[in-house]
């Protein structure tokens, strides 16, 4: 009784740990939660389901659980490609934007003249900057408000660069745009070696997750008995274990296949200088 007493408080005061920090995540925009309708209602068909067949509180948050996140588990490639297709089309943004400047354009002009062009990645980010600049915005606030959009760090690199010459009128913009596009090509290229390289690890995450699951199933439906011991409060405290350590695992896992994301330099409230002075990248 009083193990049980001691398991019961432990895990109230780990739900309480839990709860505590995804609401502290929550808080913060680094950490904001957007949850999937559609995931989310096939998340929780999973655990009705599970509750009816096998009577299990933990095994129903559980299979949730893994239902919820399995299409973020299989799908580090796909939201790779777009990260890496994105830092091309920066790229190809900033040289159209480099061989305008070059024609005597001025930099309010140039962005008018490139968001029309612009990749398709990008291009309705370019596209509402052109509109806030024909809107009459100071082109600094403007150009902030792109970098916000876009959400990355290469952009960020662009902007703050672009700031910075139309505040303090460089001279050599064309030149320096030049330099920027080339080691976003070279950042893009890196990006497809590094997913090549660790695409390995993510079928290892697919083939894991996927006998992980049908595993279970197959017991669930065809050998009961051999999960009977699970049906007590003890077994159940057990297979809370085992699922953290797999969740574990998984993330891990997760982790090691997904794109290093590079920290962005330019945000809400960081002047371009005060970025770019940083030593930031």
């Amino acid at each position: 009784m009083t193990a049980a007493l001691f398991a019961c408080g432990a895990g109230v005061g780990l739900g309480l740990f839990v709860i505590g920090v995804v609401l502290h995540r929550a808080a913060s925009p680094r950490w904001r939660i957007r949850l999937n309708p559609r995931r989310l209602s096939l998340a929780l068909a999973a655990v009705s389901a599970t509750a009816f067949v096998t009577g299990w509180p933990v095994g129903a948050l559980l299979v949730g659980g893994f239902v919820y996140a399995t299409p973020t588990l299989l799908g580090g490639k796909r939201l790779a490609e777009r990260t890496i297709v994105r830092t091309e089309a920066v790229a190809a943004w900033t040289e159209t934007l480099r061989d305008t400047l070059a024609a005597a354009a001025g930099l309010q002009q140039a962005v008018l003249v490139t968001a029309e062009v612009a990749p398709a990645a990008i291009s309705h980010e370019v596209a509402t900057l052109a509109d806030r600049v024909r809107a009459r915005w100071p082109l600094p606030q403007a150009l902030r408000a792109f970098a916000d959009e876009l959400s990355d760090a290469t952009a960020d690199l662009v902007v703050s660069t672009l700031v910075l010459a139309y505040e303090r009128r460089a001279g050599n913009l064309a030149a320096l745009l030049g330099a920027l596009a080339h080691s976003a090509r070279e950042e893009a290229a890196m990006q497809r070696r590094i997913v090549a390289d660790r695409a390995r690890i993510r079928a290892g995450v697919a083939v894991v997750t996927v006998f992980t699951l049908s595993a279970f199933a197959l017991l669930v439906l065809f050998n009961r008995s051999f999960l009977r011991p699970y049906d007590s409060f003890g077994g159940q405290l057990v297979l809370a274990v085992v699922g953290a350590m797999f969740s574990l695992g998984f993330l891990t896992l997760h982790r090691l296949a997904r794109l290093p994301v590079t920290e962005r330099v330019l945000t809400a409230g960081v002047r371009p200088s005060a970025a770019l002075g940083s030593g930031a990248p």
